[in-house]
């Protein structure tokens, strides 16, 4: 199994990759014959996520998908960036007490 910290990044690149799908959605809205693009994360075996991205098969626009999509990523990372630190704040904790 990787460690929390690693984990915790790969949540974090995740979050990261969904936001810059869902940020390129929505600034091409006006943009005539667009395809959306999706992420889609896979588990790792040792704990943690790999992300690819694709571009749907149809033309179109989904603003309501992607608004949601922007607040759902946005607290992912978060909460992997609140795992991370306190994984941390534990090491060195840990490495205090046995100085």
């Amino acid at each position: 199994m990787d460690s929390t910290s690693s984990i915790a990044l790969s949540g974090m690149q995740a979050a990261q990759a969904s936001l810059g799908a869902t940020a390129h959605n929505i600034a091409n809205l006006a943009t005539p014959g667009f395809r959306r693009q999706t992420v889609e994360a896979t588990p790792l075996a040792g704990g943690g996520v790999t992300t690819s991205v694709h571009q749907a098969s149809e033309p179109g626009d989904d603003m309501a998908t992607d608004m949601v999509g922007l607040l759902t990523s946005k607290n992912a990372f978060l909460a992997n960036l609140a795992v991370f630190r306190t994984g941390d704040r534990m090491l060195g904790s840990l490495l205090d007490a046995t100085s």
